[in-house]
């Protein structure tokens, strides 16, 4: 068996499709007043299988439904995808197979039927437990049907998830304290907890909309961190936290520089050392499954230096840090070669770096500052 062929691979799939568009999302999602769930669905086969002879002698170990509001995707499309998936690759015994939903009344209706249809871990965006907020943050949700998502999310499903937006505009340190402490006994196990960030080209940067200061945006981190350590629930990830093996394996393959592959519009994948792009509009990405068979629009060859300073930011984003040994495998060359030499000096005597046998990782000190760690640390 090939080193590659030993890793976790991925698949992600992308539901382009929302109810409506939140005023912060800058992801690739889009309002559409009707959806051929049956064509979108012979898509992803034809795309599945188009992609599976590129890296046919892999075995997948996740799936990951994104978007968009995949919980609007019809459950049949969902087993779809999934039966089309296991046939091409097959599964690992333990696969990991997540869907990012939204807790709506009309969503939640359907968490059994999507447990049915193979979905064994459910992320879902509740973003706040505050009505004011919720309706700030344009959320289509009321706070009784968050609840009830979480309820329904713990019958049907081990393992679930859920997000919150901390750092908003007017948010105090008390106020967050109390949301937060609400949320972990709410919480299975994992939480992903994001600073509010204005985005160019949402409708929040339009308005004007200000983050909060430097200052309070510290101060709120580190409260972050001690009442997650606290809960042992500690950050695995910057903004993502669970307990011990309730991490999400899918999003480890992304931060550990594993390979994944990635179908639907503005999909990418990391296959073999290509940077791999799927057309980005939706109804552009359908024809051109329909009239070439492909929804690839660009693929590119990554250079050495490119991939080291992309292993170097998405592995340092993780409490682990990046295995030493694993890069030399990725990229033929040892990480402390790879790195500036003055930087890493000044960070290690900093105490913003730790520098062990078999790994290099941030410190907490570090953490709150990542952007300048990296900084400091590529050639």
């Amino acid at each position: 068996m090939s080193y590659a062929a030993s890793r976790p691979f991925g698949l992600y799939v992308h539901w382009p499709f929302c109810v409506s568009k939140c005023p912060y999302c800058d992801f690739n999602s889009h309002v559409a007043q009707s959806v051929d769930h049956d064509h979108w669905a012979q898509a992803f086969v034809a795309e599945l299988k188009r992609v599976h002879q590129q890296a046919p002698e892999r075995t997948l170990s996740s799936i990951f439904f994104g978007g968009g509001t995949p919980s609007l995707m019809a459950a049949r499309t969902v087993q779809t995808v999934i039966d089309e998936a296991q046939k091409l690759w097959g599964f690992t015994p333990d696969i990991e197979i997540t869907l990012e939903a939204n807790p709506t009344t009309v969503e939640i209706n359907t968490f059994k039927d999507l447990r049915l249809a193979g979905v064994n871990r459910l992320s879902i965006g509740i973003q706040s437990l505050r009505p004011d907020v919720l309706k700030f943050l344009g959320r289509a949700h009321s706070i009784e049907e968050a609840h009830n998502a979480l309820t329904l999310a713990q019958k049907s499903f081990d393992r679930y998830s859920f997000d919150l937006i901390y750092a908003r505009p007017g948010q105090t340190l008390e106020d967050w304290r109390v949301e937060l402490g609400e949320a972990l006994d709410l919480s299975a196990g994992h939480l992903s907890l994001y600073q509010l960030t204005i985005e160019p080209g949402t409708k929040f940067y339009h308005d004007g909309i200000q983050a909060v200061d430097e200052e309070l945006g510290a101060d709120l981190f580190d409260l972050t961190q001690d009442m997650m350590e606290a809960a042992r629930m500690p950050a695995y990830e910057i903004s993502n936290h669970a307990k011990l093996g309730q991490e999400s394996r899918h999003n480890l393959i992304y931060w550990q520089g594993d390979d994944y592959i990635g179908i639907g519009p503005g999909a990418h994948n990391r296959l073999n050392n290509y940077a791999i792009h799927q057309i980005y509009k939706p109804d552009l990405w359908l024809n051109a499954i329909d009239a070439k068979g492909s929804g690839e629009q660009k693929r590119k060859k990554l250079d050495p230096d490119e991939r080291i300073i992309e292993l170097l930011l998405m592995g340092l984003r993780l409490r682990s840090g990046i295995d030493k040994a694993h890069f030399q495998h990725l990229t033929g060359q040892s990480l402390l070669d790879c790195i500036d030499q003055d930087g890493f000096s000044q960070l290690l005597e900093a105490d913003f770096i730790c520098d062990s046998k078999d790994t290099l990782s941030v410190t907490p000190q570090g953490r709150k500052c990542l952007d300048a760690v990296l900084e400091k640390l590529v050639l």
